[in-house]
């Protein structure tokens, strides 16, 4: 297996683990915190899951993102990917942008405002649910974003979609 095979390899499994744990909070944790507030049982959610989930969930997106890079480096070229060199480059460029953009969103948006919600770090009532707003956007944008940007990886990988 060479380098590049390498780095395709732990780039998918990353991705899969990001984009699972992505897909996770906003279909499954995000609506079942609402019955569990309701019923009183929240608190094993926000101390014993949410706080690993996002350990995961953020350094998966570095993973990501740095074995991404490293596999652009060897096919088309980092510099190229990013500014659309030619017609391949500009497939996986897409892609590549698209998840930089989720990548800051998850440590300049997501993460800090995480550690305000679940007491990580102190804030008061006010404070909560403006970080668990802007949290909740920012993950929003990222499922949103999650569909091109997986869509662009693919058709790099077969040779663009045909018109």
């Amino acid at each position: 297996m060479n380098d590049l095979s390498l780095a395709v390899w732990f780039h998918v499994m990353a991705g899969i683990t990001w984009i699972g744990l992505l897909y996770y909070f906003n279909f499954v944790q995000v609506p079942g915190l609402g019955a569990a507030k309701a019923d009183g049982t929240a608190a094993g959610i926000t101390k014993h899951i949410a706080p690993r989930a996002l350990l995961w969930f953020r350094w998966a997106a570095v993973v990501t993102w740095v074995t991404g890079a490293a596999a652009l480096q060897k096919t088309v070229g980092i510099v190229e990917a990013f500014t659309f060199a030619n017609q391949a480059a500009s497939y996986i460029g897409i892609g590549a942008w698209l998840g930089t953009i989720m990548l800051f969103n998850v440590w300049v948006l997501i993460w800090p405002n995480q550690k305000k919600v679940l007491g990580l770090v102190q804030a008061d009532d006010a404070e909560k649910a403006k970080a668990a707003r802007i949290a909740l956007l920012a993950s929003r944008t990222n499922t949103a974003l999650s569909i091109p940007m997986l869509m662009s990886m693919v058709a790099y990988g077969h040779a663009g979609f045909p018109l």
